[in-house]
């Protein structure tokens, strides 16, 4: 597997200073936040798109994920989402992942994460899923046409914020088209057997996030090794399954101090690295 670093962390730079600053900590890879201030699609013109994949290409640096879950430029982390009750809403959300997808095949990613859902707020669950559905439903021809695989992040307190939940939705839609993006510390917030769940998603869980969480489970991302997940024995499990693709970490919390967040993190995956090849 590979590691990255996620560009949210990283909102008082430009794009191309993240990129520049995450391939010099040593990262393989970054995700890219699709909103602003850094690749909101409805923004970028062709220039800014060629000057992107040249800065990645000059800095080594592979694409993990394109980051199609917050929506600051048109509302906030969440809104608009895929089940407000505003059918022009849904619309926007529907948009903007279409955008997204077409971002990611112009970039060279193979993926995009989305939200699962939103949050319910209101509105009954099963009224929720059927609109989540419909929403799904109306990007999934782009994203098969492109071979952009769209992921579902399951987080707390929204739609589907657990494993059941997930493939419930999962076992209804094209695994060709459709996975998970596994977010270690939205997990364990929400009590699943982390190693087991990496066992069981083989297959399914087509990117990682990693963060670490305090002991009293609050959703709130901290610097790896600060919280109680056990995370070396997450990695362990990761590597044994044959996954080979990213572990991109995500600390957006870390904003006021995004560089030494990305040095720390990178530093502690490095002895984990060091660790795990005595012990084979």
């Amino acid at each position: 597997m590979k590691f990255a670093f996620s560009s949210n962390a990283f909102l008082r730079c430009s794009l191309l200073e993240a990129i520049e600053t995450i391939s010099s900590i040593g990262y393989e890879g970054i995700e890219i936040m699709a909103d602003v201030p850094h690749a909101y699609p409805l923004h970028l013109t062709d220039a800014d798109i060629s000057e992107i994949r040249s800065a990645l290409k000059e800095a080594h640096l592979q694409i993990s994920n394109i980051n199609a879950f917050m929506h600051h430029a048109d509302g906030d982390t969440y809104h608009p989402s895929w089940i407000e009750k505003d059918p022009a809403l849904r619309a926007k959300r529907v948009d903007y992942t279409l955008r997204c997808i077409d971002l990611a095949d112009k970039l060279g990613a193979r993926n995009i994460s989305t939200e699962p859902g939103g949050p319910l707020e209101d509105m009954r669950p099963d009224e929720a899923l059927g609109l989540y559905r419909e929403g799904l439903a109306a990007v999934e021809g782009l994203a098969r046409e492109k071979g952009i695989r769209i992921l579902i992040e399951p987080e707390p307190g929204l739609l589907i914020e657990n494993s059941d939940q997930f493939l419930q939705l999962y076992r209804e839609l094209d695994p060709a088209v459709f996975g998970m993006n596994f977010d270690v510390g939205h997990f364990f917030c929400v009590g699943e057997d982390l190693s087991e769940l990496v066992r069981s998603m083989k297959g399914v869980a087509h990117h990682f996030h990693l963060e670490d969480i305090a002991a009293t489970r609050r959703h709130h991302h901290l610097m790896l090794g600060a919280g109680v997940i056990d995370l070396p024995n997450v990695l362990n499990t990761i590597q044994a399954s044959g996954y080979l693709g990213f572990v991109t970490v995500e600390l957006y919390t870390y904003e006021h101090a995004a560089v030494d967040a990305a040095r720390q993190a990178f530093q502690y995956l490095q002895n984990w690295s060091e660790q795990a090849m005595t012990q084979r």
